[in-house]
């Protein structure tokens, strides 16, 4: 991490994190919308226990980066339950049934 010398300096650098961020989402979406090709059913594609995983992953991730464990779980819930709907509709555009 790098020592920032201003304010104006530490904002550019959160900008271009924040567009980091929202491009990482967008292709973990795009990675989200294939898996649905793969899924047989929509109880696959909620994938209870690969969720479970995910959260508790992540939030030992932040415990190491000494981050709130909280904030990050609550992020990838909103994220994952957001996604989960997108490869719902996904799964059932494809006449897979």
């Amino acid at each position: 991490m790098q020592k920032c010398n201003s304010l104006k300096e530490i904002r550019e650098e959160i900008d271009l994190l924040d567009d980091k961020l929202v491009d990482l989402i967008s292709q973990r979406s795009h990675l989200i919308r294939q898996a649905a090709s793969f899924k047989n059913s929509v109880d696959e594609v909620k994938a209870e226990d690969r969720i479970e995983f995910i959260k508790q992953k992540v939030r030992h991730k932040a415990i190491e980066l000494s981050v709130s464990p909280n904030m990050i779980s609550e992020l990838f819930t909103i994220m994952i339950d957001e996604m989960v709907e997108t490869e719902i509709a996904e799964f059932r555009n494809t006449d897979t049934f």
